[in-house]
């Protein structure tokens, strides 16, 4: 029995949305269209040559029950948060908080060269560690590891593995890959995904064919385009007539009830509240 290899389910089209105090984004996972795919609960794309479109920021807000990854290629984010930690994330950075039992924090782009762009990923923690202590892990470009092959594939290993190397971000609950891949044009990729966990592929730059199978036939994806891929062993990438950029993403489902509101997610509706009244009552961040 040979590899599976894992076909894409579902196209998905990012929709536009405002968020924080006015920021511009794409948002393809948390959508009326695609709500969750387990264990990954948002994925947002900001991208813009206008600062108009996110230079209000999001301010102080809180966060409970999840992860949240941001991925920059463009521009700056400020951030600084209620247990003490403030900086400055840039072009190809990433920042993972473990939001844990509760913290506050803000997050302010800043334009920089060729404008602002990134991802931010909301992964759910698992009910044992909904409470947890928060933490960051804060990854310079400098620290991810990126694999060349001599066709001129790139991939940056942000968690995971490809080739050997493994990613910058360990530790995490839902075992993560998190790769951004770069193919020239007609040059093929595949990368081992783990069986029964979640995948998805994030076109953002060019266009491709995903899912490729042994008949050689896959899914065509145009920049921005989100791929829900079944399960299987192995994903399959090729490039059009010209490269193409994606983020590969991938994770254990939890197989949990989830209760969301907003930045909040549990396990169930009292866990919610008592999230609620522990902001009214000052008791949210310890």
């Amino acid at each position: 029995m040979g590899l599976q290899t894992r076909k894409v389910q579902r196209v998905v089209t990012p929709q536009e949305v405002m968020e924080g105090a006015g920021v511009r984004l794409r948002r393809s996972i948390a959508t009326r269209e695609l709500d969750y795919v387990d264990p990954f609960l948002l994925l947002d794309h900001f991208g813009s040559d206008n600062p108009e479109d996110y230079v209000r920021g999001f301010p102080m807000h809180p966060h409970r029950g999840i992860e949240t990854v941001t991925y920059m290629l463009r521009g700056f984010v400020e951030h600084k948060d209620s247990i003490g930690n403030a900086g400055r994330i840039g072009p190809g950075d990433v920042q993972w908080m473990t939001s844990g039992r509760g913290i506050m924090h803000e997050e302010m782009p800043q334009p920089g060269p060729g404008g602002m762009a990134g991802f931010q990923l909301w992964v759910n923690l698992p009910a044992r560690l909904k409470m947890t202590q928060p933490r960051y892990q804060e990854v310079p470009s400098a620290r991810i590891p990126e694999v060349k092959r001599g066709d001129g594939t790139r991939v940056r290993v942000i968690a995971g593995e490809v080739d050997g190397v493994t990613g910058a971000v360990t530790e995490i609950a839902a075992a993560p890959a998190y790769l951004d891949g770069y193919l020239p044009a007609g040059v093929t990729f595949s990368q081992p995904v783990p069986r029964g966990h979640a995948a998805f592929a994030y076109v953002f730059e060019g266009e491709g064919a995903f899912g490729v199978g042994e008949d050689d036939q896959g899914t065509s994806a145009v920049s921005p385009t989100l791929l829900i891929l079944g399960d299987g062993d192995v994903v399959t990438v090729r490039a059009a007539a010209k490269p193409v950029r994606f983020l590969l993403v991938s994770g254990k489902p939890l197989h949990e009830p989830i209760a969301r509101y907003g930045p909040f997610v549990m396990n169930t509706r009292e866990e919610i509240q008592q999230a609620l009244d522990d902001l009214r009552n000052g008791t949210f961040v310890r």
